[in-house]
């Protein structure tokens, strides 16, 4: 018998136009969260959704955003409406280490934790390990990352410089981070995949921003199979 998401997304599915379906299974095939990126704290709006268009186009399903000084903001022309396509976690509460509660949620999850940061101490991002599920921590663009996090992360990594400039600026940092690392996870042995459960859930999520009044669409079909 089929569960009710199948049967939400055989029904949606007759909206959508094979090409689009094909698409849909193509992108769920290069989808991840054996890695994820952690943005803490970024001010500029238009730095933070180049981040996001980053993520979404390399692959990743999932970021999670802390907010203990700085509210996140978006700028749509930039963003180009990646974020529709990703997971987006907010850690936000007032009086409370917003830092902390996402690397305790991450830990749960089964995550290292790698905080960029171009201390001595640090590792190349050529040379992290990707046996773990990892979670890579970026801070904003003036102060980079907290004095927590940078306590807290289980490795500091940093991009090799090679020139006067001591570094990127947080977009190009974020990308050049993430395509290393995932060009090196998908070539290696590591089970980097989404499980056929969570492809079932995120094709219907998706689904359900492709078509037009899915809401309505899904009320009603609802109504028929109870």
């Amino acid at each position: 018998m089929l569960s009710k998401e199948q049967l939400l997304i055989n029904h949606f599915s007759q909206y959508v136009t094979e090409h689009k379906k094909d698409f849909i299974e193509k992108v769920l095939k290069e989808r991840t969260r054996h890695i994820t990126l952690v943005l803490e704290d970024i001010y500029q709006s238009q730095n933070a959704s180049a981040v996001l268009r980053t993520c979404e186009c390399l692959g990743l399903q999932d970021v999670h955003i802390i907010e203990d000084d700085t509210k996140y903001s978006v700028n749509k022309r930039v963003l180009k409406g990646a974020n529709k396509w990703i997971d987006l976690h907010r850690y936000k509460m007032k009086g409370f280490n917003n830092s902390e509660i996402c690397f305790r949620k991450l830990r749960e999850s089964g995550y290292r934790i790698l905080v960029t940061d171009p201390s001595p101490d640090g590792v190349s991002i050529n040379e992290i390990v990707l046996d773990q599920k990892i979670a890579v921590v970026m801070g904003n663009e003036l102060h980079g990352t907290s004095e927590f996090a940078i306590n807290s992360a289980d490795q500091k990594i940093f991009i090799p410089m090679h020139g006067f400039t001591e570094s990127f600026n947080i977009s190009v940092s974020a990308a050049i981070i993430l395509n290393t690392l995932l060009t090196k996870m998908r070539g290696s042995n590591a089970e980097w995949h989404l499980t056929d459960t969570e492809k079932e859930s995120i094709r219907l999520q998706w689904l359900r921003k492709i078509v037009r009044r899915s809401d309505l669409i899904e009320q009603e079909f609802l109504k028929t199979i109870k």
